[in-house]
């Protein structure tokens, strides 16, 4: 092994365990900022992804999946979930299904907040954009292991 390599391997490590938090912070801001602005669901969970692989890719796959928690194939799932169950409130107020609902809310220190089904659903598409890179990367990174 030659010592740039050391080196090189050393300082992605090193801005990998800054670069996750960072970047998974950066996810959850375009998450919430998305159903008003450029952003959402599906970039901030490409970010999200790519913070998780980055990782990987610096230290091993052991550690990506220690720092994930969940399998990737559960967020799939729970993904898919939050966005059905973004549907469901519309049917009981006698709209078609996946119409947005709001409810406004006066909490004390945020003041009004106005929260609806969209945001319910950019959260669906977070976790399964989020769920399948990382299926695929992993799945692709333990092939060649």
């Amino acid at each position: 092994m030659s010592p740039q390599f050391t080196l090189q391997s050393l300082i992605l490590r090193t801005a990998a365990h800054f670069l996750l938090p960072l970047l998974l912070i950066f996810s959850v801001f375009l998450l919430l900022r998305g159903h008003n602005e450029p952003g959402g669901g599906f970039i901030a969970g490409l970010v999200a992804a790519s913070a998780v692989a980055l990782y990987m890719f610096a230290l091993d796959i052991r550690s990506a999946k220690r720092v994930l928690r969940f399998e990737p194939r559960d967020l799939l799932g729970w993904g898919l979930l939050f966005g059905v169950i973004s549907g469901v409130p519309a049917v009981f107020m006698g709209q078609p299904f996946f119409t947005s609902q709001w409810l406004e809310l006066t909490l004390p220190v945020l003041g009004d907040l106005k929260v609806g089904t969209p945001l319910l659903f950019d959260i669906g598409v977070y976790l399964v954009v989020i769920g399948g890179v990382l299926l695929i990367l992993l799945s692709l990174a333990e092939v060649e292991e």
